[in-house]
């Protein structure tokens, strides 16, 4: 399986916050997996951070790509196609880093782990 992680999923998974699943958490360790963070995460965590809303013990810009690469979690940039995906996409889901993550995941074809009940109401793949 090919998963997208959810910033959210992400953030619980590097802090081990009991809110994750064991089957997402399994998931995401789970070898024959392929995971991913998008640059989208990075940059919405960013924001959050500057914001005083999102407490990390480093910068994000940081913390983040580390955690990432300890967890042998791989990047995923953003593409023209991708972004292009937008205009397809139906307004279900206000929040533009969202609807980017829905957008890469169907350009992409990957499953997105997320408790996100907006994300879920697509017609995406999700755990």
């Amino acid at each position: 399986m090919k998963i997208l992680l959810d910033t959210h999923i992400f953030l619980w998974f590097i802090s081990g916050d009991s809110r994750l699943s064991t089957d997402v958490r399994d998931a995401i360790r789970d070898s024959d997996n392929a995971v991913y963070l998008s640059v989208v995460s990075l940059w919405e965590s960013i924001i959050k951070y500057q914001l005083g809303k999102l407490p990390l013990p480093e910068p994000p810009e940081t913390y983040l790509p580390k955690q990432r690469d300890l967890h042998q979690i791989a990047s995923l940039a953003i593409d023209e196609s991708s972004v292009a995906q937008l205009a397809k996409l139906p307004l279900l889901h206000r929040d533009p880093f969202d609807r980017m993550l829905i957008c890469q995941a169907l350009q992409n074809s990957l499953t997105i782990a997320t408790l996100d009940a907006a994300v879920r109401a697509y017609s995406i793949s999700v755990i």
